[in-house]
C-alpha cells in the first residue's frame, strides 16, 4: 500500500504520459480529440480510473469508451514503459460529464440574468 501523496503522484504523472500517448501516438479515430480530465488511483496500485471527455460531448461517449477498453492493453503497456512501477495498475474508463454539467448551470445562470433584466426595466 502507497502513502496518498504517492497516489496523488503516480495518478499525476499517469494523467500526464496518457495525455500524450492519445495525442501522438493514437491511430484509433474513436479515441481522437479524447481529454483525460483526471485519474485516480488506489492505494494498493491495481486499479488506475481514468475520467475523459471529448469535445463533441456526451454524444460520443459510447464509442469513445469503446475504443480506449479496447486500446487498455496497449495503452497499459506504453504507460508501465514510461512510469516505472513495480505492477502498473489496470486501467478503468469512464466518462466525466463535468463540462456538459457546467455548459447546463452556465445556460441557468443566464436564463436568471436575463429574467432579472428584464424584470428591472419593466419596473422603470
Amino acid at each position: 500500500m502507497v502513502s496518498k501523496t504517492r497516489a496523488v503522484r503516480i495518478s499525476e504523472r499517469i494523467r500526464e504520459e496518457l495525455s500524450e500517448i492519445l495525442l501522438t501516438q493514437s491511430q484509433d479515430p474513436r479515441v481522437s480529440g479524447v481529454s483525460v480530465t483526471d485519474v485516480n488511483v488506489d492505494r494498493e496500485l491495481a486499479f488506475a480510473d481514468v475520467y475523459v471527455c471529448a469535445i463533441e460531448g456526451i454524444q460520443r461517449s459510447q464509442e469513445v469508451l469503446e475504443g480506449l477498453n479496447h486500446a487498455q492493453g496497449y495503452l497499459r503497456h506504453e504507460l508501465a514503459r514510461r512510469v516505472e512501477l513495480r505492477v502498473f495498475p489496470r486501467l478503468r474508463f469512464h466518462w466525466d460529464p463535468t463540462f456538459e454539467k457546467a455548459e447546463v448551470i452556465e445556460r441557468l445562470i443566464s436564463s436568471l440574468h436575463a429574467d432579472k433584466d428584464s424584470k428591472t426595466r419593466e419596473d422603470k
